[in-house]
């Protein structure tokens, strides 16, 4: 069976502050949410650029948590835009944390990432040259063996 599209599902310790994060931090725009009486977010879709990024509040009775905001990040969401030292000052300017400063990359982007205040890292980069799968490779070999 063809897959037709592939959703990144966030578990926000709070989603309705999540959600007001990122439309300030990445101009994310909310498509619709679903909230169950006691006010928890269930469901909710959130488009970046042309992209859907759903989030919710934890469920835990679902076996459904929220990262440990502080904890280790198995998990990256990687935003490709048009001027990624733009995009990192203003996610951090609506609360995101630095973790990596923009800087030029071996494989052609301008890249940085950002923690979000809800645990979530954000790698946004824009292109600064096209690069070819050989020579990307040749590159990080010769950074990780100090050539």
């Amino acid at each position: 069976m063809p897959i037709h599209e592939v959703y990144p599902y966030l578990r926000a310790g709070n989603a309705e502050e999540a959600i007001g994060f990122y439309k300030r931090a990445f101009g994310a725009v909310e498509k619709f949410r679903l909230t169950e009486p006691s006010g928890r977010i269930g469901h909710a879709e959130l488009l970046f650029g042309d992209a859907t990024i759903m989030v919710s509040d934890p469920f835990p009775e679902f076996g459904i948590h929220a990262p440990d905001r502080d904890g280790p990040s198995a998990f990256a969401i990687h935003l490709h835009v048009d001027d990624a030292d733009g995009m990192i000052a203003r996610a951090v300017e609506a609360g995101a944390r630095l973790v990596r400063a923009p800087q030029d990359q071996f494989y052609g982007e301008r890249s940085g990432t950002v923690r979000d205040p809800f645990g979530y890292d954000w790698l946004i980069g824009h292109a600064i040259e096209e690069v070819e799968p050989e020579e990307m490779q040749r590159r990080y070999t010769a950074m990780l063996t100090g050539e």
